[in-house]
């Protein structure tokens, strides 16, 4: 996703604009720049590539200006090249950054053009620009022109605009997209994300759909969606200033990785106690609303996804009820059977994720008894626009391939598993369900000591064109899980499956070189796993077995076997089997020398459909 940073100040705004962007990296992108306003003059200085390459541009030739605004790309309308780039200038006096998609710009485009404007990108954000610029011809000031322009515009944005014209103030408005406005003293500022002002403030407020702000150094205006003046809560933020750095480790991932006992800790702190879960973890009335969930829903996209179809099988299993998991772009397009009293649960780590918040959406307008979204930021609109909200408390995660926030999802869900079971058959069963989970946190370190040993099987995968991962019942959810996070950092082709699968198909891949990797916990599917795979040795394959202690598997001719450190009961399986797939991933990423915290072609936070 691309990110906005924007300032209103009376120092020179180009140091808080850059540290901005370093902070907002890890969202992903291919070109960045920057538009200042130097004694009410317009510069703007635009690059392709990381924002280094504009740091150094800048140092070459330096612009200067206490009002600005800038932008890192992700390429969705044109190509990543220098005229593609934010901000997008119309005839030298309006400057825009943008997020997002507008699906109109193509009519918008013609109609400019015949009132005699050029264009000079192939993107969609150049339109907003000439629109903005347009109706300021008829506006008494910017906040004007942004208005008449954003009753335009269809599709998603935040955007952040600056002219000539109104040279003390930037305009930040949003519409499917997060926006945020940092307050100073005698400055103030304008985000895509809270991590980019934590140098210079704490204190926040956050836009919501259709509001536009007016921000100025001394004052912050805001119109909603139907031009009314109103308030928005200031929030202060807990973050430390060194969230987004890497400390010690060579990559955000490896640090992310790392912090999984406390991240798993934190999502478990205060929501558990005595060997209970405590009502109160899901919001004010989630209990009464438990007691009458017949069904659930689950509505996730990319890793959350894995983790619903966990929860689905640890909610029917455990709780004896049906619950289904869909792809939030999928099922915002159904026209679904909903049976009476089914909870609707939503997954997101940015709670911003463009299809899951439109299936939220929908749900809402459905015969749900409720929805629920599990999410890593409060502020999001996930949160604020669900009946009930449970919040893991992974921390920022940098790393675009997902790991802590992927075991703290896992953590939330089986949270409201024992909190659905205590309605139940099972409702006998928390104590000791909740005694797994607390134990969670002391079991991932001692499963991230494999790490050498991972990182020395990590060589057996560096030539490889080709991976398949294998498991069974939920833990086939983790062989996805593993095989995209290959995938996503390492560009290794790799596909996850249910092991029984393999006759369907996949079989008529295995060879010698393409490295088999299962996952072989101790369970009911034991024996049914371990004859899967021998399938895979008599075709000549080579395997890569994690395997439970109580497995009793060993290494022979053709298979390796790596033991897990410790047993693990159905509830701590998922997670505990998550981890080598993640220090698999990033140690063969490493090997092949690639980007591994912002991997081509993707972003940290999907915002548009």
């Amino acid at each position: 996703m691309c990110g906005i940073v924007g300032v209103v100040a009376e120092r020179n705004s180009l140091p808080i604009l850059m540290e901005g962007l370093r902070r907002l990296e890890y969202r992903g992108y291919d070109s960045a720049g920057v538009a200042v306003l130097d004694h009410g003059t317009l510069a703007r200085l635009r690059t392709v590539g990381k924002v280094r390459v504009l740091q150094e541009a800048l140092d070459a030739k330096p612009i200067h200006g206490s009002i600005g605004i800038a932008h890192t790309r992700w390429a969705t309308h044109g190509i990543p090249t220098t005229e593609n780039a934010h901000p997008h200038v119309s005839r030298g006096n309006v400057a825009v950054v943008h997020n997002g998609i507008i699906e109109n710009h193509e009519a918008l485009r013609s109609e400019l053009k015949g009132l005699g404007y050029t264009f000079t990108s192939d993107t969609d954000t150049e339109v907003i620009a000439h629109r903005i610029h347009h109706h300021l011809a008829s506006s008494p000031d910017l906040l004007t022109a942004v208005r008449k322009t954003l009753s335009e515009l269809e599709g998603a944005y935040a955007l952040a605009v600056l002219s000539e014209t109104d040279p003390e103030c930037i305009v930040m408005a949003r519409q499917g997209c997060p926006a945020v406005i940092g307050l100073g003293i005698d400055e103030n500022f304008a985000a895509s994300d809270v991590a980019a002002l934590l140098p210079v403030t704490r204190r926040f407020m956050f836009l919501e759909e259709g509001d536009v702000a007016e921000v100025r150094r001394r004052s912050v205006k805001i119109l909603d969606a139907t031009g009314v003046l109103v308030v928005r809560a200031t929030r202060e933020s807990d973050l430390p200033a060194d969230a987004v750095e890497r400390g010690q480790y060579r990559h955000f991932m490896l640090k992310e990785i790392h912090e999984q006992p406390r991240a798993i800790a934190q999502t478990l702190e205060e929501r558990v106690a005595g060997g209970k879960l405590l009502d109160a973890a899901f919001g004010p009335g989630a209990a009464e609303i438990f007691k009458r969930v017949k069904a659930v829903h689950i509505a996730a996209c990319g890793t959350s996804f894995h983790a619903g179809i966990v929860a689905s099988y640890l909610i029917e299993q455990i709780c004896r009820i049906p619950a289904r998991v869909e792809i939030a772009s999928e099922y915002r397009y159904r026209d679904p059977v909903i049976t009476r009293d089914t909870l609707f649960v939503t997954i997101s780590q940015s709670g911003e994720t463009a299809d899951t918040l439109a299936a939220l959406r929908n749900a809402k307008q459905a015969q749900y008894v409720a929805t629920l979204s599990i999410c890593n930021v409060p502020e999001s609109s996930m949160v604020r626009e669900s009946n009930l909200v449970l919040l893991t408390r992974a921390g920022p995660e940098i790393g675009v391939a997902s790991t802590k926030a992927f075991t703290t999802q896992l953590t939330a869900l089986m949270m409201l598993t024992i909190a659905l079971a205590k309605n139940g058959p099972a409702a006998s069963e928390e104590r000791a369900l909740v005694s797994e989970l607390v134990q969670l946190p002391g079991l991932v370190e001692k499963t991230l000591k494999l790490d050498a040993t991972i990182q020395a099987l990590a060589e057996v995968f560096v030539e490889k064109r080709h991976a398949l991962f294998l498991g069974r019942g939920p833990l086939q959810a983790i062989a996805m899980e593993g095989a995209l996070k290959l995938k996503e950092i390492s560009y290794i082709h790799a596909e996850g499956y249910p092991a029984a699968e393999l006759k369907h198909g996949p079989l008529a891949l295995v060879d010698e070189d393409m490295p088999v990797v299962a996952v072989a916990p101790s369970n009911d599917l034991l024996e049914k796993l371990k004859s899967n795979l021998h399938e895979v040795r008599a075709r000549g394959g080579k395997l890569y077995v994690f395997a439970d202690p109580k497995a009793h598997m060993q290494s022979e001719e053709g298979i390796t076997v790596i033991e897990m450190p410790h047993h693990a009961t159905a509830m701590q399986a998922p997670i505990l089997f998550a981890i080598p797939m993640q220090l698999l991933a990033y140690h063969v990423a490493v090997l092949k020398g690639t980007d591994v915290d912002q991997p081509r072609n993707l972003a940290k936070s999907v915002t548009v459909e």
